[in-house]
């Protein structure tokens, strides 16, 4: 079991504030899209903040599982992300670009993590992190075929 200082709780925490972070842009693209995809990115994005906050949940409930403590609260999700808010996105294409960057950033922190689980002996961690990875490449993939 790790303890509340190791690099996996770190690690852990910086990805809940991250999707934390994520659900919230995820919710604003949702509302504020528009143009001729409106109704296929505004029900994808709908999605995507429906998978964040699982992620948020899940990935908060093995913290506690594993001996650590969670960061609840948006002063230390703001403290903590990685990602930016980046609330200058005004087109569809701005807003899925930078989607793009996002789960390209949290794909390359969850393989970090999947390293840091395995010298910690956390199996459940690392797997974990292996299936989000998975999710992320499939976004990624399906969100540059959107921009062409």
């Amino acid at each position: 079991m790790i303890t509340l200082d190791t690099k996996l709780n770190a690690a852990l925490n910086t990805q809940v504030a991250n999707w934390s972070l994520l659900y919230t842009k995820l919710h604003r693209y949702h509302w504020y899209v528009t143009g001729p995809h409106f109704f296929t990115l505004h029900e994808k994005f709908e999605e995507l903040y429906n998978e964040a906050a699982e992620v948020v949940d899940e990935m908060a409930e093995r913290i506690l599982t594993i001996g650590g403590k969670p960061v609840a609260s948006m002063k230390e999700y703001l403290e903590v992300a990685t990602l930016k808010e980046n609330l200058d996105e005004k087109s569809a294409e701005k807003m899925v670009e930078n989607l793009i960057s996002d789960y390209q950033q949290l794909r390359a922190e969850l393989k970090e993590i999947t390293k840091l689980a395995d010298e910690e002996e956390e199996p459940a961690v690392e797997d974990y992190a292996v299936g989000l990875i998975n999710s992320l490449d499939k976004h990624i993939w399906m969100l540059n075929a959107y921009l062409g």
